[in-house]
């Protein structure tokens, strides 16, 4: 799946890691060229400085061969051009946007391209799963076109992977941890760093369970 995210911050550059995870080809989009270089090299999408309301720049970047465009910015007027642009002119299948302010939830509709609006307090996950159109009942999110399960996890103070490198964890097969939230930014997940209660994981997997997945960590 070919998926554009604009806007660089907490929640674009954790979609970002999630998807690109999952296999998926990414290219995150953000105006601020000081975020796009401290990013590189960090997580695994293709970064690009602009402004994602300029049609030119969306073209340049890909939106005509996108299969999901997420506008993740912090200005509401930018998601609604930006979705504007996406699915008028560049006619993508679906597009998922940010909504900062409650009182414009109103305006996130078809009549601007919006094909799923998002409260900004939304949960990742479930951000995700709107935004890809997948459906799940039980707490994970599958990817079907990645064919791959997003299972989140959190470690608590009784959790015995408190204080280890995250490379001692021993994963279930074909498990690999996307991101690792902490104090509300998304860590790139080396293998040398140690873990700490109140850390927020996301782990992309092709056959482990929740529960194998928390019996690695708790």
């Amino acid at each position: 799946m070919n998926v554009l995210i604009a806007g660089a911050g907490r929640l674009g550059t954790q979609i970002a890691q999630v998807l690109a995870a999952a296999r998926n080809d990414v290219t995150l989009i953000d105006i601020d060229d000081d975020r796009v270089a401290e990013l590189q090299d960090r997580i695994p999408a293709r970064l690009i400085s602009g402004d994602a309301c300029e049609p030119a720049l969306l073209e340049s970047s890909g939106a005509l061969t996108a299969d999901l465009v997420i506008a993740t910015t912090g200005d509401d007027e930018d998601n609604l051009v930006i979705s504007l642009l996406a699915k008028r002119q560049f006619s993508v299948p679906r597009v998922a946007a940010r909504v900062n302010d409650a009182d414009n939830a109103w305006l996130f509709d078809e009549r601007w391209g919006v094909d799923v609006a998002v409260p900004a307090a939304t949960p990742l996950i479930s951000l995700i799963e709107e935004a890809t159109g997948a459906t799940d009942t039980v707490a994970l999110l599958r990817l079907s076109k990645a064919g791959v399960d997003v299972i989140e996890t959190a470690i608590t103070p009784q959790s015995r992977a408190v204080d280890r490198a995250l490379g001692d964890i021993a994963l279930p097969e074909g498990t690999v941890v996307a991101t690792i939230v902490r104090d509300g930014q998304p860590t790139v997940p080396d293998p040398a760093i140690r873990l700490r209660a109140g850390d927020e994981l996301l782990l992309v997997s092709h056959s482990a369970t929740e529960q194998e997945i928390h019996a690695a960590f708790q």
